[in-house]
């Protein structure tokens, strides 16, 4: 693909500095657009140092119409990876979630379709499955939301196909799931489970699993994610365009595994670590009990190989923690 004008929403964060990054090293030119509500300038300022010609931040607010006109001029393909992440955030405070998530969304659609970008590619999620017990999950059965942080994804998924049926727009939706990977946040309220105990036992301090540990996740390393997002900005087939996509490995781990697996590789750089104990609370409200994706899908229309499953990310991740955290 020759190199193109790429808008990155929420490009401070924790997914969207990485795709940023993978971008710059395919000779894309750049434009980040953040807040700085949860993405981080320390997650960039690398690329701004090493990109100078071709990396370009705006300090906006996707809630501002106004900022994201200014951040889609003369771009072709937009990566929409800003919203507000966690159930339990959205638990907490559904407004803001609300603001974030739908009135920005659609903000940025509407700035896109004025400025006839080519395609829209937006990050969505598994919590649009909610209730539905199916396992895998495949795209076209999904249950009720159970939290007010799946409603406004499952949302964006009805506008996004909406803009493309009145305004003739391309985009791919992808339903992220449980993604960890460098520069994943440890710290805050709701920092995401991997991050969270990789910090905790390195301090010696007990994890507190919530319900008994047998909640299973699909835990997706961030280079599977980036593979995903970098398919459907290159894709020419047409049947796999305007459509949505697990972005997972497609397997399970149950939380009591994967605090296992994270003692165990830990413990090759601190020894101690094996003897941590893990502590168990109750169930948190919003939570769905078990997650597994179908990658079909996304394999037959966009050619999806996914490089890393949990063990192997894990290893990857801890040893960046070690040197980072």
């Amino acid at each position: 693909m020759q190199h193109k004008n790429i808008l990155v929403t929420g490009g401070a964060g924790f997914i969207g500095s990485n795709l940023c990054e993978e971008l710059l090293l395919l000779g894309h030119r750049v434009v980040c657009l953040d807040n700085f509500a949860t993405g981080k300038i320390e997650n960039i300022l690398h690329l701004t140092q090493s990109y100078p010609k071709t990396f370009q931040l705006i300090v906006g607010d996707i809630r501002k119409l106004e900022d994201c006109q200014k951040a889609v001029e003369n771009v072709e393909y937009v990566f929409h990876q800003a919203a507000l992440g966690s159930v339990p955030r959205s638990i907490n405070d559904p407004i803001t979630t609300n603001e974030v998530n739908i009135s920005g969304f659609l903000n940025m659609l509407v700035a896109s379709r004025d400025a006839k970008v080519k395609r829209f590619i937006y990050a969505v999620s598994s919590s649009t499955y909610g209730d539905s017990k199916v396992l895998p999950k495949v795209e076209d059965k999904i249950g009720k939301p159970l939290s007010p942080y799946a409603i406004t994804k499952y949302v964006n998924e009805l506008y996004a196909d909406v803009f493309a049926k009145t305004y003739n727009m391309e985009y791919i939706g992808l339903r992220y799931f449980n993604v960890f990977g460098r520069r994943q946040d440890p710290n805050g309220a709701y920092a995401a489970v991997i991050p969270l105990f990789v910090k905790q036992l390195m301090k010696h301090e007990s994890p507190i699993i919530n319900g008994d540990g047998e909640y299973s996740r699909d835990f997706t390393y961030i280079d599977n994610v980036i593979q995903m997002n970098l398919l459907a900005m290159e894709t020419e087939n047409p049947n796999a365009i305007n459509q949505v996509y697990n972005t997972a490995y497609g397997e399970r781990t149950t939380l009591n595994q994967l605090a296992s697996y994270l003692k165990e590789y830990l413990s090759e750089f601190d020894p101690k670590i094996s003897s941590v104990k893990i502590t168990y609370g109750p169930n948190r409200v919003g939570d769905i009990p078990h997650s597994l994706a179908s990658v079909e899908k996304a394999q037959n229309l966009l050619g999806y190989n996914p490089q890393f499953n949990l063990k192997e990310g894990l290893k990857e991740v801890i040893k960046w923690y070690w040197e980072n955290l």
